[in-house]
């Protein structure tokens, strides 16, 4: 599949990635910001308790590592605007029902707007049976 076909069939949709915060996920998520500007908007599930908690996360793991260099250099000083509108933060836990998402809203505007599911997420405990 070339390029040129990624980026057509990326266009206008959403995506949810669970496990935002792992090596593969920060690549994938870098790259189709990198090569699909007009994707509509992707929701980045990340462990944590709350909202405040996780972009902090999504700011410290992600979005502030040397991988976004060159989506910093690219957008410049409209790089966090771009970030803020494609890029939804959301709180949660595979493991709960519903990712433990409370938010009723939030729920029903994820089932109706996510096109693709990437699932990255991992256990990192390595002495699991």
């Amino acid at each position: 599949m070339d390029l040129g076909r990624v980026q057509h069939f990326l266009q206008g949709t959403t995506i949810l990635i669970i496990g935002a915060t792992g090596f593969l996920a920060k690549v994938f998520l870098e790259k189709v910001l990198r090569v699909q500007p007009d994707i509509k908007k992707l929701y980045l599930l990340l462990r944590a308790s709350n909202s405040d908690i996780a972009s902090q996360r999504l700011q410290n793991e992600v979005i502030q590592t040397d991988l976004f260099r060159v989506l910093r250099d690219k957008w410049g000083k409209d790089f966090d605007s771009f970030i803020s509108q494609k890029v939804v933060v959301v709180a949660g836990d595979i493991s709960l029902e519903n990712f433990g998402l409370e938010n009723v809203n939030l729920q029903n505007e994820m089932l109706e707007e996510i096109d693709i599911i990437v699932n990255f997420a991992a256990c990192t405990k390595f002495h699991e049976r």
